[in-house]
């Protein structure tokens, strides 16, 4: 579904790198470098930086979540673990024809 967003962007850089062919010289401020190159083949180098740049911190931005996650689905695992063992020992006791035993231990969440 993304690559419906994308595909025209990308299409419409492949014909602005097609279309501009001429040559520029590409300067970092500091340095004393120059990169002789197309015009779209710059805009390409730039706009494939600017998309990994937005990429990573997409990614960084994502990296509390997925933790937050992860520990929840630790505490379900403990939760599951538990509710299986009190059903265990309900089955067990009605199996006996004793009242079950309603003792309930929580882990401690963080």
């Amino acid at each position: 579904m993304r690559w419906l967003f994308f595909l025209p962007l990308l299409i419409l850089l492949a014909l602005f790198a097609l279309s501009n062919m001429q040559e520029v010289q590409l300067r970092l401020w500091p340095f004393d470098l120059a990169w002789a190159t197309p015009v779209g083949v710059g805009m390409l180098l730039l706009s494939g930086i600017g998309f990994l740049l937005g990429a990573t911190l997409a990614w960084a931005a994502g990296l509390p979540a997925r933790r937050r996650a992860r520990e929840m689905e630790g505490a379900a695992r403990l939760l599951e673990a538990e509710l299986a063992v009190l059903k265990a020992k309900q089955a067990q006791a009605q199996h006996e024809g004793a009242p079950a035993p309603m003792q309930l231990t929580l882990p401690a969440v963080r």
